[in-house]
């Protein structure tokens, strides 16, 4: 915004600002910068004759153009002010001071945290930081022409408006401009913008978005889907069948065996009536086993006695 001799510039924390010099001379090593915090605070030379001062606190932040502009790296809140270019001939001024005046425009949250759960109450305060001798509006920095106002807008860059019933909207201060809402679940990575406009022209604005903690999330990630112990053992369930029954069956073979084995090992050592007797017995346990053996062994009835046939005639 300029003037007969000044220039408004209106920037966000964090940017990169170019501060023209309108008095500048051929040669920049008349170029002196100036800095004024508050009217009643003493001056900073900043640049004297084209060098870079390097008691200041923001000197690595700030470089000569070739234009012997005032280039400052990365914007802070505590940035703005009054800002003069001057030149200097054989240790004369020459002419008039060129000003520029600095206009930062800053956003803070009242959560430190870079997420934050939902149903918290989040106030945002965005504020202009300006020049100036007492106070006021922030009227007070438009050159008396078209007035300097904040506003806050949403995503979709509708303003927001005081009668809406999920924001309060304050200026509880000096070119300050707050907004206070209760945190949805679907308020994650939402946008609100705050905007520093001079008559219908935006001049600057700071984007906050917010992030709500992860643990507050619904979502199918936070409750994934198992699968349970029956459906994961489903398809395995016929093998194990089939594995249990065939043991089974080995092992009633393996006792028909042994039952087998006995009775050769009685008809050596007994007598005929002790062997007609141990006969009778094992075949009434044999007879006795065979009606509990499971179905599927009892195909096997044939060969068992087969084999029993066979055994019995080598005794």
């Amino acid at each position: 915004i300029s003037g007969v001799d000044d220039v408004h510039v209106f920037i966000s924390s964090g940017e990169n600002v170019h501060l023209p010099c309108n008095n500048a001379l051929h040669d920049c090593k008349s170029t002196t910068w100036i800095y004024n915090r508050f009217s009643n605070s003493s001056a900073v030379e900043l640049i004297a004759l084209g060098i870079k001062k390097k008691d200041t606190e923001s000197h690595e932040r700030l470089s000569l153009g070739s234009d012997c502009s005032l280039n400052i790296k990365n914007i802070t809140k505590e940035d703005y002010g009054y800002y003069s270019c001057r030149q200097y001939v054989n240790d004369k001024q020459q002419g008039a001071d060129a000003h520029v005046y600095l206009h930062v425009l800053h956003v803070s949250s009242s959560s430190s945290q870079t997420e934050i759960s939902a149903g918290s109450s989040m106030t945002l305060s965005c504020q202009l930081y300006s020049y100036s001798s007492a106070g006021g509006s922030c009227d007070d920095y438009s050159g008396r022409s078209q007035g300097i106002g904040l506003l806050w807008v949403n995503q979709a860059g509708d303003k927001l408006k005081i009668s809406d019933s999920r924001y309060q909207i304050s200026a509880p201060g000096h070119c300050i401009f707050t907004l206070n809402t209760t945190l949805l679940n679907e308020d994650d990575n939402r946008e609100w913008r705050c905007e520093v406009t001079q008559g219908d022209q935006v001049k600057s604005s700071v984007t906050y978005t917010v992030k709500i903690s992860a643990q507050d999330k619904t979502t199918t990630a936070a409750n994934p889907v198992h699968i349970t112990d029956s459906e994961d053992h489903r398809d395995t369930q016929p093998a194990v069948t089939m594995i249990s029954v065939s043991a089974a069956a080995f092992a009633v073979f393996l006792l028909v065996f042994c039952l087998i084995w006995r009775k050769r090992a009685g008809n050596k050592r007994g007598t005929d009536g002790s062997s007609v007797k141990d006969e009778n017995e094992d075949k009434g346990t044999y007879e006795t086993i065979n009606m509990s053996i499971p179905a599927a062994a009892r195909d096997n009835e044939q060969t068992d006695d087969g084999i029993y046939s066979e055994i019995s005639s080598f005794g």
